[in-house]
């Protein structure tokens, strides 16, 4: 039974997760659609490099038939890590080698060549930009899409694919997620070599994790010689809201920095002094790890939208493409009755799977961000 025959469906976002299922769900021969808010491809800065895991996001590209255009993109040498403690000594590193992409290993690609390998995989005109969803209206057993730029469109499934915000998320459960209890202000650095040339050399094109008093540093290069970076502080919730920094002002933000990460070397300044535009705040949520709600006949979700979780587990992307094989097996099967099944039973086995992933992410989180968070990151590497 083809439960997609003559069906039309939109995918609302346009990250891995929605381009993934677009790409899988266009083998199968469905009539799907993307609508993606950004008004094109490059429109927004791409953020740290992803790693991407042999049973999940590597098993996605598999499924889609494009791993030659994978090889030809990710980047070896780039899973090198650093730990290091706030004076920017060297507690632990390892370069794991992922070259040869086998079960163990977890090569690293750049979001941008991620994102084109995708979209250069759909079928011509698969992607909408300029499509920055503002509601939905259901009219008999098809949903009324409204979208910012006065557009309408009717599609007979709609999948939610746009992160932790999502405005699919309401129309399929009330749950909300809770706050992690940490802040994650983002940053970048174009040139990295020239502009933060000690930071460049310790990065040594990989990534370093720099831990101490319950904060955390991330740095990662970049295939463009750019690097991304985050600082990870434990805060009210409201803190961004309230503390008074002006995060589009680098001299207010270099200040905090200074105050908050106080006996930590010097070195760490190169990152601040040089960012490149403005910085990012992001409060740290996590949906509740036993989350339920009944599977509808033609609405669903995927990625962040459905189990958003801290990024201390580096299984964000990865999920998500797994969704995306995940739901595009149970809509494409021949053993289920109706849609309503295929979708329940993916949102089972999903939910289940995310709160697994969501409990060791809070440990790491917490872990991360406590007296012996160093120790722990090195046993946990090590």
């Amino acid at each position: 039974m083809n439960l997609l025959k003559n069906k039309t469906i939109a995918i609302i976002g346009g990250g891995p997760g929605g381009l993934t299922l677009a790409r899988l769900l266009q083998i199968q021969g469905a009539d799907v659609k993307v609508y993606e808010r950004d008004t094109h491809k490059d429109a927004r800065q791409q953020g740290a490099t992803l790693d991407l895991h042999y049973e999940s996001g590597l098993r996605a590209l598999r499924e889609a038939g494009l791993m030659d255009a994978f090889r030809a993109n990710y980047r070896p040498g780039a899973d090198r890590m650093r730990i290091t403690d706030k004076h920017a000594n060297i507690k632990f590193e390892d370069a794991f080698n992922n070259d040869e992409l086998g079960e163990r290993d977890r090569p690293e690609i750049d979001r941008g060549p991620l994102q084109n390998i995708l979209l250069n995989s759909l079928q011509p005109s698969t992607v909408v930009w300029g499509s920055h969803i503002t509601g939905l209206k259901q009219t008999g057993d098809t949903w009324q899409v409204e979208f910012k730029n006065g557009t309408t469109i009717s599609a007979d499934i709609v999948i939610g694919a746009d992160g932790a915000n999502s405005k699919i998320r309401p129309y399929i459960t009330p749950i909300k997620p809770f706050y992690a209890g940490v802040t994650v202000i983002e940053g970048a650095v174009y040139h990295s070599a020239e502009a933060t040339s000690r930071i460049h050399e310790l990065l040594n094109g990989g990534k370093i994790f720099a831990l101490n008093d319950e904060k955390t540093l991330v740095v990662s290069s970049k295939g463009d010689g750019s690097l991304v970076f985050y600082t990870g502080c434990k805060t009210d919730e409201n803190w961004v809201r309230n503390c008074g920094i002006d995060f589009t002002d680098k001299a207010q933000v270099l200040a905090w920095f200074k105050a908050e990460f106080a006996g930590w070397d010097s070195i760490w300044l190169e990152l601040f002094e040089n960012a490149s535009g403005s910085f990012t705040p992001r409060p740290q949520y996590c949906m509740p790890l036993d989350q339920t709600w009944q599977a509808q006949p033609n609405i669903t979700m995927l990625g962040d939208a459905a189990h958003l979780m801290p990024p201390f587990a580096g299984e964000g992307v990865n999920m998500a493409m797994l969704d995306a094989v995940e739901l595009s097996e149970q809509l494409t099967s021949n053993t289920h009755p109706d849609l309503q099944t295929a979708i329940a039973a993916y949102e089972h086995q999903m939910r289940a799977r995310a709160s697994e992933t969501a409990k060791e992410t809070m440990i790491n989180t917490d872990a991360l961000h406590a007296p012996d968070a160093l120790e722990f990151m090195v046993n946990l590497i090590s």
